[in-house]
């Protein structure tokens, strides 16, 4: 294990998806985006099919489409009506391409309105649960339970159907529920078969990918590990990869899948930004360097990142300028080690939609999907990044990482590990990082995962943290007036980390994190829970 901290200047730039090219070498599934919410809860369910899917812009034109080959194409929905005068519109072309359409919701409605039919706004909406009563149970609802509950969210309706289609479902207040042509293969549904409220939704996903498109499943770990490795290997070739190791299961999983693909051509780097949890940077280079004989380069710079956090408060200027401070800490250090001409990351896809990274158009830079904050893997690079950029799992969600890296090696302490900010504990620190304050909220954070995990639920949880708040409260400690800092419990349960809901723990493990909080953590005399969901919350507070 090395130390180092030498400067050097900045150098010229490659933008980040210059060799990011969209990959439609197997069956997969296209998800045409119109700004839905659930767009990529859509991609996560045909994954769970074991086919591959991929989100693309509304922009997309039928010839790029034709050109991608995907065996079925989803509509997603979208905020908009369809008669409205900005209304998102895919290209028409689409509905003679001959491939398998579904439209949910907005992507229904456009379908319909597209295609001559007509769509006009409700006498009442519909939204969350409603009764499914099937009319056609073949093709789309074969085994689809009838009156099985369906999520709804919309306030138009379709009143008038194109020539050809026929109705397969209705609800009570929905008459066109569920349509088809079945002819041309065209689908729509007014619900949401991908949220987990829609009991028959997963069996409407299966009929949809295996019957009707006629995919196999063939998007395995297997494949994805063996077809990354040849990837890795023909993109690289005789050439140096530097990894930004964390420590996480992102980039654990891809230092290990490099090491397997380019052996010695890796160079892992540590840096140690001083916002890790308690223990972790030394057991980190003691899993990689000692019990794997992965050589990591351990860079200690918590001076100078807690040197740019000074007078900081916007979170969103802190992912910013560590993100930036990263890539500069790489660069000086690369000189030394290098010449390096590739930068490895563990971007993962929810990363890129998240940011809005697939739907920019390059003319007006306008994104369709909301951003709700920027990744210092996606949105953070500077304008003068010299490396070209090499992300193996940009295609995949988290729990497809924990697979690969359980099928390749990893260690299951790193495979289960609760996901962590690239930022670290400093957006756990809300207002300005200071010194002291990281050393409470580190301390706190420990005495979290530490009971947890002595009561035996540290998976029972997909986070577990504390947070630190730029605020003090009054108490009484050892008959002595306190003011002093509250720290915010965050314990969320989740499938995906997409959307999420605060753990309903015991009274007593609270009580115990509690007191040993007030009793071990100087500097905090209040322990408080936050029970809120995401939405309408997000699971970090920053």
């Amino acid at each position: 294990m090395s130390t180092h901290t030498k400067s050097v200047a900045p150098a010229t730039q490659t933008t980040p998806n210059q060799s990011q090219k969209r990959s439609f070498n197997r069956q997969t599934i296209a998800i045409i985006d119109f700004g839905s919410q659930y767009s990529e809860l859509i991609a996560r369910r045909i994954r769970e099919t074991q086919v591959y899917s991929e989100v693309i812009s509304y922009r997309t034109s039928a010839e790029q489409i034709r050109n991608l080959d995907p065996k079925g194409i989803i509509l997603s929905g979208g905020p908009n009506s369809v008669y409205d005068d900005n209304a998102p519109q895919c290209d028409p072309e689409i509905w003679n391409l001959g491939i398998p359409i579904l439209g949910v919701c907005y992507g229904m409605q456009l379908m319909v309105k597209q295609l001559g039919g007509r769509v006009t706004r409700a006498d009442r909406g519909e939204y969350g649960k409603a009764s499914l009563f099937i009319d056609d149970p073949t093709d789309l609802l074969t085994n689809v339970e009838d009156g099985s509950t369906m999520w709804m969210s919309h306030g138009d309706s379709c009143t008038e159907l194109p020539e050809g289609f026929e109705i397969l479902a209705h609800t009570d207040n929905t008459p066109c529920a569920a349509i088809s042509y079945h002819e041309q293969k065209l689908f729509g549904v007014q619900f949401h078969p991908e949220v987990v409220h829609s009991e028959g939704g997963i069996p409407l996903i299966r009929n949809f990918v295996y019957h009707i498109c006629q995919c196999e499943p063939t998007w395995t770990t297997e494949a994805f590990v063996e077809e990354s490795i040849r990837e890795i290997r023909a993109k690289v070739g005789d050439k140096k990869v530097l990894l930004a190791l964390s420590g996480g299961v992102d980039s654990s999983t891809l230092a290990f899948l490099l090491h397997r693909a380019i052996g010695d051509k890796l160079t892992c780097m540590f840096i140690d930004q001083g916002f890790m949890r308690k223990g972790e940077p030394e057991r980190l280079v003691d899993i990689f360097d000692k019990q794997f004989k992965i050589p990591v380069e351990y860079v200690s710079a918590r001076e100078r990142f807690l040197a740019i956090m000074k007078d900081v408060t916007d979170p969103e200027k802190k992912r910013r300028l560590i993100g930036h401070e990263f890539i500069k800490v790489f660069e000086e250090e690369s000189s030394r080690l290098g010449p390096f001409d590739y930068l490895a990351q563990g971007t993962l896809y929810p990363d890129v939609i998240e940011s809005a990274d697939t739907n920019v158009d390059p003319k007006t830079g306008e994104r369709v999907a909301v951003k709700i904050k920027s990744h210092h893997n996606v949105g953070g690079l500077p304008k003068n990044l010299r490396f070209k950029l090499v992300e193996p799992l940009r295609k995949l969600f988290k729990d497809e990482v924990r697979k690969v890296g359980l099928s390749i090696g990893l260690p299951e302490e790193i495979v289960h590990r609760h996901p962590f900010p690239g930022p670290g504990l400093a957006i756990r620190i809300i207002g300005e990082v200071t010194a002291e304050r990281l050393n409470i909220l580190r301390d706190a954070d420990y005495v979290v995962r530490d009971e947890i995990a002595k009561q035996g639920m540290y998976h029972d949880f997909w986070q577990a943290f504390a947070v630190l708040l730029p605020i003090r409260s009054v108490g009484v400690m050892g008959d002595k007036r306190t003011y002093a800092h509250p720290i915010v419990l965050r314990l969320i349960t989740s499938e995906d980390g997409m959307t999420a809901d605060w753990a309903k723990v015991p009274y007593d493990l609270l009580e115990t994190i509690s007191n040993r909080i007030v009793n071990e953590v100087k500097g905090v005399n209040r322990v408080v829970y936050d029970i809120t969901s995401k939405p309408p919350g997000t699971i970090e507070w920053e």
